[in-house]
């Protein structure tokens, strides 16, 4: 079985070295890693070239221009790992708040659903212990508000932590996803269940970054919450019969 991580990064020096080597020491065979970089200014994208090297190959990157968004970031990357073969596709940040031990889970659970999700919404799951209780409410907060809207069903609908069924990445339409920021998250999920593909969740505990910047910013928070509703009605052709299975 091959799977692919993709990772998008963006001045994620300080931290890429160490997470490849923490995923590529998972007793996991068929694992090689996508790094889809935005021309990042401390050499993010070159380091990626180096460990390819290293790694024989195993790390592959794609060098984009300019910060160009996280979602088509994504796109990007999963239409690179579909076209070379990938059986499941992860997604995950570069900064260490998603614990690559879980790959594991992930990789179990997903023989029982289409998608597989890491969530901090779940029994057993939690967010930084360091984090002010504004930061933990606006979280939470924000969850709750898009999965209410939408009427989803999973519990952690804006986590990126995930790992997908190759076929069902190919079935879902996405030419149409339009999100560039974490609300991206928000879009993918709910076309996947307007289309009737499951998801089942597993608890992990989301910490802070270890090193480097946040990438979070107003912006990116507003264009979320407006977002979400105009979901709604960008997908209303879409149902269960919606899926071409290939």
């Amino acid at each position: 079985m091959k799977i692919t991580v993709v990772i998008p990064t963006y001045n994620e020096a300080e931290n890429l070295p160490n997470l490849v080597t923490a995923i590529f020491s998972l007793p996991v065979t068929g694992l090689d890693i996508l790094v889809v970089d935005d021309n990042s200014a401390d050499g993010t994208g070159q380091m990626a070239e180096e460990m390819g090297e290293k790694w024989d190959g195993r790390v592959a990157v794609i060098h984009r221009p300019g910060k160009l968004g996280l979602g088509t970031a994504y796109i990007q990357g999963f239409r690179h790992a579909l076209a070379k073969g990938a059986d499941a596709i992860a997604q995950m940040d570069a900064d260490f708040s998603h614990p690559p031990v879980k790959i594991l889970e992930l990789l179990a659970t997903l023989e029982t659903c289409d998608v597989a999700l890491g969530s901090r919404y779940v029994p057993g799951g939690s967010l930084d212990e360091k984090w002010p209780a504004w930061r933990k409410g606006l979280s939470s907060f924000g969850n709750l508000y898009a999965r209410t809207i939408l009427g989803l069903h999973i519990r952690d609908v804006t986590g990126g932590f995930r790992m997908w069924r190759s076929l069902t990445l190919a079935n879902l339409p996405l030419d149409r996803i339009r999100s560039n920021g974490y609300v991206f998250q928000v879009e993918m999920i709910y076309v996947a269940e307007k289309l009737g593909f499951t998801a089942s969740e597993i608890p992990f505990h989301f910490a802070d970054r270890r090193r480097g910047k946040s990438k979070m910013n107003l912006r990116i928070q507003m264009e979320a919450a407006l977002r979400v509703w105009q979901l709604l009605g960008m997908y209303r052709d879409l149902g269960k019969k919606s899926a071409v299975q290939v």
